[in-house]
């Protein structure tokens, strides 16, 4: 009776081999005819063509312009027919040294004694006189203040033409 067993166990173990082999066969021929996936390099079938590319740019602008204007010295004019001065000079006495600093810039000029300036009178009482004296001093003449905002727009079109 053993060796009926024997021979049975054994049987199983063959017939159980053969259909591996067989499973084994069946799915290698399956994989062996299976085609494989190949890639194709991609090429641009045209002869001739273009391209248009158009760009748009806006760009705004804000300035402050600030300038100003001084003068470092005086003007003083005196004109006119029958008068006269009671002094030497028709002009009052200079006085220098007066300065002034802002932002680290000292300025120096030289300015007249107003208090001190001559005595102007008629030379013939009665008859026709013209007589005018004008000052300008030293110090900030002129202040502009400019404020503006300028927008900038660009427009660029690009045009490109290929050819095989």
């Amino acid at each position: 009776m053993t060796s009926l067993i024997t021979w049975q166990h054994n049987n199983i173990l063959k017939c159980t081999t053969m259909k591996k082999r067989l499973a084994m066969v069946v799915v290698v021929s399956a994989l062996a005819n299976v085609q494989t996936a190949m890639s194709v390099p991609v090429v641009p079938n045209f002869t001739q063509g273009s391209m248009t590319s158009t760009t748009e740019t806006t760009s705004t602008v804000t300035e402050t312009i600030n300038s100003m204007s001084y003068d470092t010295g005086y003007q003083y004019v005196i004109t006119g027919t029958n008068i006269e001065h009671d002094g030497s000079s028709i002009s009052p006495p200079s006085t220098t040294g007066n300065s002034n600093t802002l932002n680290g810039v000292t300025s120096t000029w030289t300015d007249l004694d107003l208090n001190n300036k001559p005595n102007f009178t008629i030379t013939t009482p009665g008859a026709a006189f013209q007589f005018t004296e004008s000052f300008s001093g030293p110090g900030l003449k002129n202040h502009t203040v400019i404020q503006r905002t300028t927008e900038i727009q660009s427009v660029t079109n690009t045009t490109s033409v290929f050819s095989n």
